[in-house]
């Protein structure tokens, strides 16, 4: 029963945290509005995966090297910063470019880059590691059974997918992608900047 209502803790704040407005949500909204439904849903899949590794670096010790050689957790928050600043940018530069006629090959392109983005921008961002590894700290026992570490990162892995592929299918919808289609310099250079202000943030933390 004590594990079951660790899990259940677990899986409930890590649920919120996952729902909370951040570089993730922002990403994967614009490749849904832009690439559609399918790029939303390989854009939601790459979220988990990275979250995923992050996980079980936590639950196997990364934290401890971090903890240990902090120049290594720098230079990972600071690559993970310009790549931030990097996306946010193109969105600001390509603001006012008009959205791609529907192409099947381009379609498919797309999605494999929002893929790629998705990916590189969850793997590119240690605070989700510390985070994890903190409220595993905190809700988990301090030494779990081998099925409880399977079943963190399986909790891990349908919040994180559930929750970007609900994003993914809303944003996707042709009214929503019809007024992207309408609002895109505005919402481009909204969502551009934020990423900019993020990667500056995640930049300065410690």
């Amino acid at each position: 029963m004590e594990y079951v209502a660790a899990l259940a803790g677990l899986a409930l704040v890590h649920l919120l945290a996952v729902a909370s407005p951040g570089p993730s949500t922002v990403l994967v909204i614009q490749t849904s509005a832009v690439s559609g439904r399918r790029a939303g849903l390989l854009a939601a899949f790459a979220m988990m995966l990275g979250a995923l590794v992050w996980a079980a670096a936590a639950l196997y010790g990364l934290q401890i090297l971090f903890a240990r050689f902090e120049w290594l957790y720098v230079a990972f928050r600071i690559a993970g910063a310009i790549y931030l600043i990097y996306l946010g940018f193109m969105l600001l530069r390509h603001a006012g470019a008009p959205l791609p006629e529907a192409d099947p090959a381009a379609a498919q392109a797309g999605a494999w880059q929002g893929f790629v983005k998705a990916l590189l921008l969850q793997l590119s961002n240690p605070k989700v590691m510390v985070f994890m590894g903190s409220i595993f700290i905190s809700l988990l026992p301090a030494q779990p059974p081998a099925w409880m570490d399977a079943t963190v990162l399986a909790i891990v892995a349908i919040n994180e997918f559930t929750w970007f592929a609900l994003l993914a299918l809303l944003f996707s919808g042709s009214t929503a992608r019809a007024f992207y289609r309408r609002t895109k310099v505005w919402l481009d250079r909204i969502m551009g900047g934020a990423l900019g202000v993020l990667g500056l943030k995640l930049a300065l933390d410690r």
